[in-house]
């Protein structure tokens, strides 16, 4: 287009001389109004040509957007996967937990019945005991219940006189009260304890207060079994010696036999197979 208006200016040039002055004017004009079209046609394509460039950067702004939409859509539908399997396993665990607390739950309530059942069995040996010993001194004989054991204390001034293990006839009554108790719970076991004081002992028949602690307690068990019939089965005799004193003090207290009485193992495990049975329970 350029080169058609210089061509048209030469022209011009050349028949200036030739044409009237009016005709020059409006070529002139025309070539200036052709001039303006230029112009305008120039900035009206430099800001097409800005307006695509603006346009192409934003669609690829656009699909760098979409992309990075399209990947974040396909992490989050892979993360929901992952969460519900996370959930049914985590109801799956939680289900397991819930059954093993109430398993757990039985066990004790199962524990707690068989230890109610034992000490209401221990409750009714105690007074037992204490209904046929308790006309005597609280001094010389104590009974007593320790975690889930009974105790009877017998002082040995009510058993044997001063070293010897030898037992009196007072206390061969006081025996036979505890072995009527004990013929009557033939589902326990007990153990007879000697105790000693710590003044040696020197009497020369027996080596100390080990020895003498072991012979008082056999002496007991003896006398239990041969003239009260209790089973031999259920009796141990152990001499603890001086080591175990209930007073550092007095001394008449530390001489003493201790009856153990032991509830059988067997009839522990017993007493929670029973409470298993329980309707309530199960």
């Amino acid at each position: 287009m350029r080169k058609i208006i210089l061509g048209c200016l030469g022209i011009a040039l050349l028949l200036s001389s030739c044409v009237s002055q009016k005709k020059y004017a409006d070529m002139e004009a025309k070539a200036k109004e052709a001039q303006d079209l230029l112009n305008s046609a120039t900035v009206k394509l430099n800001s097409c040509l800005e307006d695509k460039a603006a346009a192409t950067s934003k669609m690829k702004t656009l699909e760098d957007q979409n992309a990075f939409l399209k990947a974040n859509n396909q992490d989050l539908i892979n993360n929901m996967g992952n969460l519900t399997t996370l959930t049914s396993k985590g109801a799956d665990n939680l289900e397991k937990s819930l059954e093993s607390l109430k398993e757990k739950d039985l066990t004790i309530r199962k524990l707690n019945d068989a230890i109610t059942r034992r000490d209401s069995v221990n409750l009714a040996l105690v007074q037992s005991l204490k209904g046929v010993l308790g006309n005597l001194d609280d001094e010389d004989i104590e009974i007593s219940v320790e975690k889930g054991v009974v105790f009877v204390s017998i002082s040995d001034k009510l058993l044997f006189r001063s070293g010897s293990f030898n037992v009196t006839k007072r206390a061969k009554e006081i025996l036979g009260k505890v072995a009527q108790v004990v013929n009557n719970k033939p589902d326990f076991e007990f153990m007879v304890e000697g105790h000693t004081d710590t003044d040696p002992y020197n009497s020369g028949v027996l080596y100390d207060n080990w020895d003498l602690s072991v012979k008082r307690a056999t002496s007991v068990v003896r006398i239990l079994q041969k003239d009260y019939g209790v089973d031999p089965k259920r009796m141990t005799a152990a001499g603890r010696g001086e080591y175990i004193p209930v007073s550092d003090t007095d001394k008449a207290k530390n001489r003493r036999t201790r009856i153990v009485v032991l509830p059988k193992i067997d009839q522990f495990y017993s007493m929670i197979e029973e409470g298993m049975k329980d309707p309530e329970i199960n």
